[in-house]
């Protein structure tokens, strides 16, 4: 069961005690991730999640680390299009101990200039090693392509002359905005109880809500067509189709047409493109919900030459399930994988730990497992259909990344 506390100033606590494990995971999610950002500020999110590591006012980079490397924890952050998180995971005995590291990161990092500049060359070399993976920045292409001008179209990472502007000021007037009590939830998964929620409420005591009210633009899905000229082996290729929100009850047999599609082994794009055509090592489709807007991708890489012959067999496949729908088997098995996937991933305090925290920061609402197997169980063929007609029956966004750099001149 998760329990909820709300602390005076506005700051969420999520809690779920583990007390088979020996364990505890716990995360500070924030608000804040590159779609409330803009064309001056584009990767500021992301790179005050690298600064968080880079010494507060009685820690150095090192002792932050070699903190949680002496009880044989472990540390991280990660930024979204939609939040940053900062957490941890460590031996039930230290979590008091971690709360209080991870706090002292969020509140009392310095961000000192010369320590600034080091970490702009980091993530300027990040952002060089993912336009070399083409694999990866096929996907950002799409983003861009589906989303156009609106931040959710713009890469996390940022990019070099944005990142270069970034200086404490900035860094610091960003914070004021995004990092506010209302906007933060605190996860805990593991062998913990109650008794720790009053020492969190005072690590963020001293944390004042904020009177402005922060806004975000619901984005408009736009059909167009981007590609890259990159001297690859490969030619790599997403299709985008507008999704579904976070919270939308199409979401289930969104699900389950997914994983038919190309959210596993057996789905149909695996099989036919890979299996039985042999047209690329890797082909998939998965689909990202965001709080107002959502995208369904396929990606697929193969030869240069064999473009084409990809782009027809994922359409040709996608038409089947337009026009007739999944199979009984495919149902059937379909909700078995996501019934397993969901009871493995309990298993782990990290995944109960951020599932809690994405269900309170985007969704204000939790679900016991008993309600989502029964939303799993209550998909119909005619659910699945349905989605399908949806999502296939209107025009696509699409991204290339080829040595040519351009589109076949039949899909121009």
């Amino acid at each position: 069961m998760v329990i909820k506390h709300t602390c005076k100033n506005g700051v969420r606590i999520v809690l779920e005690e583990v007390p088979s494990v020996r364990s505890a995971t716990i995360g500070i999610w924030i608000g804040a991730g590159s779609r409330y950002e803009d064309d001056s500020n584009n990767g500021i999110s992301h790179f005050i999640e690298h600064m968080l590591f880079k010494g507060t006012g009685t820690r150095r980079p090192r002792d932050i680390a070699e903190a949680f490397d002496r009880i044989g924890g472990q540390v991280n952050a990660f930024t979204s299009k939609e939040y940053t998180c900062l957490y941890a995971k460590v031996l039930d005995e230290h979590t008091h101990y971690a709360v209080n590291i991870l706090t002292d990161m969020l509140f009392h990092s310095i961000f000192d200039e010369t320590e600034m500049q080091k970490e702009k060359q980091v993530v300027l070399e990040e952002i060089k090693m993912y336009e070399d993976t083409p694999d990866d920045r096929v996907h950002d292409l799409l983003s861009e392509a589906s989303f156009g001008h609106h931040p959710l179209g713009m890469p996390i990472l940022g990019r070099e002359a944005t990142l270069q502007a970034f200086d404490r000021s900035r860094l610091k007037t960003y914070m004021n905005r995004y990092y506010k009590p209302e906007n933060i939830v605190v996860s805990i998964a593991g062998n913990v109880d109650e008794t720790i929620i009053p020492a969190i409420e005072e690590a963020f005591s001293a944390f004042q809500a904020q009177n402005h009210h922060n806004y975000y633009e619901q984005p408009q899905f736009y059909p167009d067509q981007l590609a890259q000229k990159k001297d690859t082996e490969q030619a790599h290729i997403c299709l985008g189709f507008d999704g579904f929100a976070l919270g939308d009850e199409r979401i289930y047999p969104l699900i389950i047409l997914n994983n038919v599609l190309g959210g596993s082994m057996s789905s149909r794009l695996f099989q036919e493109v890979r299996e039985e055509r042999g047209l690329a090592y890797s082909v998939f489709s998965y689909h990202m919900a965001f709080k107002d807007s959502g995208l369904l991708t396929v990606y697929g890489g193969t030869g240069a030459d064999q473009i084409e012959d990809l782009y027809e067999t994922i359409f040709s496949t996608i038409d089947d399930i337009k026009q007739h729908g999944i199979t009984e088997t495919e149902l059937q098995n379909s909700r078995e994988q996501l019934k397993g996937n969901l009871m493995l991933s309990l298993e782990s305090t990290s995944s109960r730990m951020s599932r809690n925290a994405k269900n309170e920061l985007l969704l204000e609402r939790h679900q016991s497992l008993d309600e989502i197997v029964n939303r799993i169980e209550s998909v119909s063929h005619q659910d699945v259909k349905g989605v399908a007609h949806d999502l296939f029956n209107h025009d696509f966004s699409s991204s290339l990344i080829n040595p040519s750099g351009e589109w076949p001149s039949r899909f121009q």
